[in-house]
């Protein structure tokens, strides 16, 4: 007895092929929009308070300063003093950094018992906190020569030698010198040095969710893992700042 096998054939109807279209439009969008308008990012670290706090998630418009996109493709603004930045940080560009910028290129820069000085004139700061007295010769009064600073990195000193002029910094051209609102607990240009422009990747648009510190343990194993997400999804509520939450970055 003769058996006639026949191939299976699998069709697709017009739904499936319309919903494999939108998802893959889906996702080309989304890919998009990380890589060239938008991209999420967590403050790690209290250098930012009280601007930024440890928890809060933001959203960092990638367009502003013409990243990606390049310069003819839309409008763009020049990173300002004054801007809060996302970056590459220079020793490490794997890690990201997220600081103000106080130093264009050309400025002339000093620090006097926590007072900022650009090219002889004060700079006002009303969003720096400062957590103690002056009491730090090179934290404080920027920048010194003379005196050795834990924790500080060794190309970055031998630069700043070449860069001072009559007790001032002079900030290159394509780079800028940025610090932590919380100036006594930031480690920012004045121990690792300038942010070349190529690695400024957008400013801070929006806190779209804000944590308190709730768990200051680091879940390792799994377990840990799946009861830390557990725990942050059944006490949701209690756990955000909702008064951070949706909050423009200044």
């Amino acid at each position: 007895m003769n058996s006639t096998h026949r191939p299976i054939v699998f069709t697709f109807g017009p739904d499936v092929v319309f919903s494999f279209q939108s998802l893959l439009g889906t996702v080309v969008i989304a890919i998009f929009v990380i890589t060239f308008i938008v991209q999420a990012f967590q403050i790690p670290s209290e250098s930012m308070e009280n601007t930024l706090l440890v928890g809060d998630y933001l959203l960092v418009n990638k367009l502003c300063y013409g990243r990606g996109l390049g310069t003819a493709a839309m409008p763009y603004q020049k990173i300002a003093r004054g801007d809060v930045v996302v970056f590459h940080y220079p020793v490490d560009p794997t890690q990201h950094f997220v600081k103000r910028v106080i130093g264009l290129p050309g400025d002339h820069l000093r620090m006097v018992s926590k007072k900022v000085w650009i090219n002889g004139k004060l700079l006002n700061e009303p969003y720096v906190r400062f957590l103690e007295p002056p009491n730090d010769l090179f934290r404080d009064n920027f920048p010194r020569l003379d005196i050795p600073v834990p924790g500080m990195e060794g190309k970055w000193w031998l630069e700043m030698h070449k860069l001072v002029e009559d007790g001032q910094l002079i900030v290159p051209e394509g780079h800028y010198f940025v610090m932590g609102d919380n100036r006594d607990d930031s480690k920012d240009s004045r121990y690792w040095g300038f942010v070349p422009r190529e690695n400024i990747i957008g400013r801070p648009l929006l806190i779209y969710w804000s944590v308190r510190d709730w768990d200051h343990s680091s879940p390792t194993s799994f377990m840990s893992r799946l009861y830390h997400v557990a725990y942050a999804i059944t006490h949701l509520f209690q756990i955000t700042r909702w008064n951070r939450t949706l909050r423009l970055v200044n």
